[in-house]
């Protein structure tokens, strides 16, 4: 989701990658909620940070999550600015399927919010 936002709000300005420490594949909740966004997720595919390790040079790494702040290098070769945004992650939500519609959605929302807000002024936070 991060990472269709930034390259809609701001991909003109910044490079965006997307990578998680245990990559699983999209959520199909995700696919939903962002196309009700009008946002395709085609191209995006789930990615391990390992990819990216030493090969890249970061000015900002955004982590979010709380599994992510407790398992993430804080520090490494190839980062600028870390900043962290601990978003509730709606894939450990248990529910019917409005539910999970439902949180997945709050979640976006809450995403979109926080990364229109960054992209104002990205180096106050």
């Amino acid at each position: 989701m991060s990472e269709a936002f930034f390259r809609k709000y701001a991909g003109d300005r910044f490079d965006v990658f997307s990578a998680g420490l245990d990559p699983k594949g999209i959520n199909p909740y995700t696919y939903r909620v962002m196309r009700e966004k009008g946002l395709s997720l085609d191209g995006q595919w789930s990615k391990s940070v390992k990819e990216y390790l030493g090969n890249e040079f970061f000015h900002y790494v955004i982590t979010v999550c709380a599994n992510a702040e407790e398992n993430c290098p804080t520090v490494f070769l190839g980062m600028g600015k870390h900043d962290h945004w601990n978003f509730e992650d709606p894939a450990a939500f248990s529910g019917e399927d409005q539910e999970t519609l439902s949180k997945f959605r709050e979640v976006r929302d809450q995403i979109e919010i926080k990364i229109k807000s960054w992209i104002e002024d990205p180096d106050r936070y």
